[in-house]
């Protein structure tokens, strides 16, 4: 054992640390909320990871991303977490992707042995691609859902996709799975936080995203290690 699992040994016991050593956990969108969400589930003693983002840093990322300071503008998000999580634990199997992939890529990545993808993505259309690839191969999944405009954590929670409420992000989610004629029970992280459109931004980004919603430092944090959290309970037991 590594001594710096030792703490997490005595609260989750050997039988899980050994489990998690033996897991394959994918994390797609290393932002705000997927930065967080990594670094936890490498201090958690998984075995494999594979981390996925095609970003830069920004100067805009500096208020709420783990790997956003002054010094790292312009470096690649996914080399910076590579750098950092094998720095945690050298011990850990760990492929870095650093592109963005388009569904048929992510048919190829999702055809070997994954126990869980983190669905961090910001952008409703490859979102959805993930989400319903998943489903149809049969692995774990969990997806964030908008972080934007809300303050207060004591609204965040896990619950399935068809339960949510108060998140615009979640909304265009089912409408347009619903659209698609997709009906798959999605966990998922939200908050129901009521949020105005007052808070809301026209964005220049011309790939995906539309429009974004302001965000404070602590709350893209708390949606990936609620995340996390889930996976952590999930794998550590195999349930």
């Amino acid at each position: 054992m590594f001594d710096f699992l030792e703490r997490t040994e005595l609260l989750l016991g050997k039988e899980s640390l050994d489990r998690l050593a033996q897991k394959h956990v994918m994390v797609v969108g290393l932002g705000g909320v997927g930065s967080y969400a990594a670094e936890a589930i490498a201090r958690a003693g998984i075995g494999k990871m594979t981390i996925i983002d095609g970003d830069e840093v920004d100067r805009s990322n500096i208020n709420r991303q783990l790997p956003a300071t002054h010094s790292s503008i312009g470096q690649k998000k996914s080399n910076w977490m590579k750098n950092r999580m094998l720095d945690i634990n050298p011990a850990i199997q760990l492929v870095e992707i650093s592109q963005f992939l388009n569904p048929e890529d992510f048919e190829e990545i999702l055809s070997q042995p994954i126990d869980f993808v983190m669905d961090c993505i910001d952008s409703v259309t490859p979102k959805i691609n993930l989400i319903t690839l998943c489903k149809k191969k049969k692995i774990n999944i969990i997806s964030s859902m908008g972080a934007g405009g809300k303050t207060d954590p004591k609204f965040v929670k896990i619950d399935d996709l068809s339960n949510t409420k108060e998140c615009f992000f979640s909304q265009d989610v089912k409408k347009r799975m619903k659209k698609a004629g997709y009906r798959y029970s999605i966990r998922v992280v939200y908050s129901d936080e009521p949020v105005s459109k007052s808070k809301m931004a026209l964005s220049s980004d011309n790939r995906y995203k539309k429009s974004y919603y302001g965000t404070v430092s602590y709350m893209p944090a708390i949606f990936g290690l609620f995340m996390s959290s889930y996976v952590i309970r999930r794998l550590a037991h195999d349930v």
